[in-house]
């Protein structure tokens, strides 16, 4: 399998070194001139400067796509009408209209499509997803997440909604297998052209909900959150992958092994290409959670709650 990274910058120089890794890199793509000829030369694989001459001159499988929101569903677009498996980071597009368009040009042209919602491969998620399964702390009623940090310096097309909070949004639809019938939110601006603070609420059947507090205001990095279930409180810290659980009985720290998300989401798009496994985040999924953060900026511009009804 040969696979082509499509922007080499904030988050895309990770996944270069993870492909490379995994000894599938075999070229990159930079609108930067001198970043592409660096990291071509870093990892000793092809290096261009636009998509067109990428895909002129390049024979390759799979396409990751890392370049600003904005750009993604025209870059997309373009590696899905050229037959390339595609892996978008998050969101998948700024618009979910976007995002459908992708979803039936993946399935016109039978490739497989993907998007970056790592925190699924976050072993501080997926223990808890076991958890939640089986019922061993009863039923997951509702859900508490806090993302903080100084707003970061190369995201400059969105706000934080679509930046952070889209990460939460997924999480809470896959620890709840459900999507949200309604979306309240409220947020603002303090040092960014768009929004760098909010809160959303998601509303589940049966009353179930899901509370997202995100911010670019404090000077200190968190990123936790709390399943509440009805025999016991699961706190878990995405960044030390340390999990607590709260019973009557005390808190206790619970083990488990810890892994680099990135390198399990990796494996898991480019397993499901070659048909070893289920793939984990669907189009379908990010095209959801874009709808869900369309309806909390609305909300918040309208002071109203937004009722959904997601396929």
């Amino acid at each position: 399998m040969k696979v082509a990274q499509i922007g080499t910058g904030g988050w895309g120089k990770n996944h270069a070194r993870v492909l490379s890794e995994l000894k599938v890199l075999s070229a990159v793509c930079d609108v930067d001139k001198e970043r592409s000829k660096e990291f071509g030369k870093k990892y000793s694989v092809n290096h261009y400067e636009s998509l067109d001459s990428l895909l002129e001159s390049e024979e390759f499988d799979v396409a990751f796509v890392c370049t600003p929101t904005s750009t993604h569903s025209s870059i997309a677009s373009q590696l899905i009408q050229a037959h390339k498996h595609v892996f978008v980071e998050k969101p998948m597009t700024y618009l979910s209209e976007e995002g459908e368009d992708l979803l039936e040009l993946a399935k016109k042209n039978k490739v497989i499509l993907s998007c970056g919602y790592i925190e699924r491969f976050n072993p501080a998620v997926s223990v808890v997803k076991d958890f939640v399964k089986s019922k061993k702390y009863g039923e997951l009623v509702m859900l508490e997440f806090h993302r903080e940090n100084r707003m970061p310096l190369h995201i400059k097309d969105v706000g934080i909604i679509y930046d952070t909070s889209v990460h939460d949004i997924d999480t809470a639809i896959w620890l709840f297998e459900d999507t949200p019938e309604v979306v309240f939110a409220r947020s603002g601006k303090i040092n960014h052209e768009h929004e760098d603070f909010a809160t959303i609420m998601l509303g589940f059947k049966d009353n179930k909900i899901a509370i997202i507090s995100s911010n670019w205001i404090t000077p200190t990095k968190i990123r936790t959150f709390n399943a509440v279930c009805t025999d016991g409180i699961i706190s878990s810290d995405f960044i030390s992958q340390d999990i607590t659980v709260h019973t009557e009985e005390g808190a206790k720290k619970h083990e488990h092994e810890k892994q680099e998300p990135l390198l399990v989401e990796i494996k898991n798009f480019l397993g499901a290409i070659e048909g070893k496994n289920e793939l984990y985040v669907k189009p379908r999924h990010a095209v959801n959670v874009t709808k869900i953060a369309e309806a909390a900026l609305l909300s918040s511009q309208k002071g109203v709650p937004i009722y959904l009804d997601l396929k």
